[in-house]
């Protein structure tokens, strides 16, 4: 009787430890903390809520065309309705937009709207934000367009070879202050090689470290078709993330690795909106009309644009520069992915500004600007002033964020190269994708990034995050000064380190990635996920989806 007793008491003193333990994990978790045992509030997607807006509906179909590069060279393009680059989309500051994607290619695609800020429901991931719309389907996009800019629109799907192929268009988004120009341009920058492979010719070769999830692993390792970059992977990534003001098929690159030397003899078409110089009307600007020229690069190189007049630089991937400096007679470099806004006042006197570079094809990447149509003639200039600065974009301001701001994640990025069973591979602190290791923030974190470039081969690293826009605060450990610089694509140079900012208010699963598209599926991605976000996706591996 009394071991029945004792047996109860010791049973009754459990349950109550017991409650008293769920109690406290209880009151964590409603409390907030950030203890291990807390779970933490969940936090959802923004909605994108289109009722009462002005709804602005497209349709737009991927389809094959037959495209007229220049006179004598017509490829098979991949196209967003039927032209390269694809329809423009133009739509007003705070309108809707709802955008029907039609397959009707033999491989799945997606549309990833390059720096738009939009909800993580609508970026466009295969694999990690919705599944890729397979031949025969639609898809449709929704969202406001409430932050103006110039943006772009391009397949994610497999996106090393669909973009190349062509799959890519201007977006833009307008705002009041854009009602003043009289004329306003979209150039589109992009290479492409005379020389074609066939499809199968890229069959069986390793995307190296680019993301499985879904569908059969072995298939998936296996490159896509392509169409004018379909050169030899290896060669590729080789070159890739170059600009172009060298002459790399004669270069003797002593730091590079062996059998690495950069080659960009195979890129011998340059394009502004799908077309060559000679194959491609001027841009009319009559005397005394305020014009904007909107540059945006779709290719895989830097592109230094010398534009031999005075101009100011209004925007930087969309985002406004505080009070624009004059920039007289400058070449202003543009990196994969990255958007830049001129402004200025025609005088009457036709210019041409044209590519600066050693590469044969930089004549292609010419443009007239005249007052009226007529003969499209190269004109000759004087030489380059100079190179344009980041420092030196404009008026400095008080920013958003500082290096003396206190971060809630701070995060370094080794941009690295290494060799893996025989082929280079594209790193983040020696580890490709999906090994890498994401950034875990909680919405309102103030997250720090360490941007360096310590690749072997020599390469350029665009670095593209999605969602987001990032402050660059210092370059290789000096503050930026002027105008306050807010980006989604900032490339970083060999040798260099940046130090850049941002603000977790887009809760979602981001891709952070290089924008030379060859050295992401190689390998150099990662991701920033919010804590506790609440999944509206999962990839069930019914559709062959390749993430980059």
């Amino acid at each position: 009787m009394n071991k029945k007793w004792l047996f109860s008491g010791v049973f009754i003193a459990l349950l109550i430890v017991l409650a008293a333990c769920t109690n406290k994990a209880t009151n964590n978790e409603n409390s907030g903390s950030k203890t291990e045992t807390s779970v933490g509030p969940k936090v959802m997607a923004k909605a994108e809520k289109l009722e009462g807006k002005k709804v602005r509906e497209v349709n737009l179909t991927a389809r094959e065309q037959k495209w007229e590069l220049r006179k004598d060279k017509t490829i098979d393009a991949w196209t967003y309705d039927g032209s390269v680059p694809g329809r423009e989309i133009r739509i007003k500051e705070g309108e809707a937009i709802k955008v029907t994607l039609k397959n009707t290619l033999p491989k799945p695609v997606s549309i990833h709207w390059h720096g738009v800020p939009v909800s993580n429901t609508q970026d466009g991931i295969p694999g990690v934000t919705q599944d890729a719309v397979e031949p025969g389907q639609e898809y449709t996009y929704k969202f406001v367009a409430d932050t103006p800019g110039t943006y772009w629109y391009h397949s994610h799907q497999d996106s090393v070879n669909q973009v190349d192929k062509g799959l890519y268009g201007a977006f833009i988004v307008e705002s009041k202050e854009d009602m003043k120009y009289d004329r306003d341009y979209a150039l589109v920058l992009d290479e492409w090689e005379s020389k074609e492979k066939k499809d199968s010719d890229m069959e069986g070769m390793d995307h190296s470290g680019m993301n499985m999830s879904g569908g059969d692993k072995k298939s998936k390792d296996k490159m896509e078709g392509m169409d004018h970059s379909n050169m030899d992977m290896g060669k590729k990534d080789e070159m890739n993330g170059m600009d172009d003001t060298k002459d790399n098929s004669k270069e003797d690159n002593s730091s590079s690795m062996s059998g690495m030397d950069h080659d960009m003899s195979s890129y011998d078409i340059y394009t502004v909106n799908g077309k060559t110089f000679d194959n491609r009307k001027p841009v009319i600007a009559k005397k005394g009309e305020k014009v904007k020229l909107r540059f945006i690069n779709a290719g895989y190189m830097s592109h230094k644009i010398h534009v031999p007049i005075v101009y100011k630089i209004t925007n930087v991937d969309g985002q406004p520069v505080n009070q624009p400096s004059d920039q007289t007679n400058k070449v202003l470099s543009v990196a994969p992915g990255e958007r830049y806004d001129i402004e200025f006042t025609a005088t009457g006197e036709n210019f041409t500004i044209d590519c600066h570079g050693n590469m044969k094809a930089a004549k292609d990447m010419r443009i007239n600007v005249q007052g009226k149509p007529g003969n499209n003639t190269p004109i000759s200039h004087s030489k380059e002033s100079g190179e344009v600065k980041l420092d030196q974009l404009g008026k400095p301001k008080p920013g958003e964020l500082s290096l003396n701001d206190s971060f809630d994640l701070e995060y370094a990025m080794d941009l690295g190269t290494k060799m893996k069973s025989g082929e280079m591979v594209y790193t983040i602190n020696d580890k490709t994708y999906p090994k890498t290791k994401n950034l875990q923030v909680n919405k309102g974190d103030k997250v720090k990034v360490t941007l360096k470039n310590t690749s072997m081969d020599n390469s350029d690293h665009p670095m593209h995050l999605h969602g987001h826009f990032f402050q660059v605060l210092s370059k290789n450990g000096k503050p930026v000064k002027g105008a306050p610089l807010m980006k989604d694509t900032l490339n970083v140079k060999p040798g260099e380190t940046y130090e850049v900012a941002f603000v977790a208010d887009n809760p979602g699963n981001w891709m952070f990635h290089c924008h030379d598209l060859h050295h992401a599926s190689a390998g150099m991605m990662t991701m920033v996920k919010y804590k506790n976000f609440k999944e509206f996706y999962k990839d069930k591996g019914k559709v062959n989806n390749i993430t980059e």
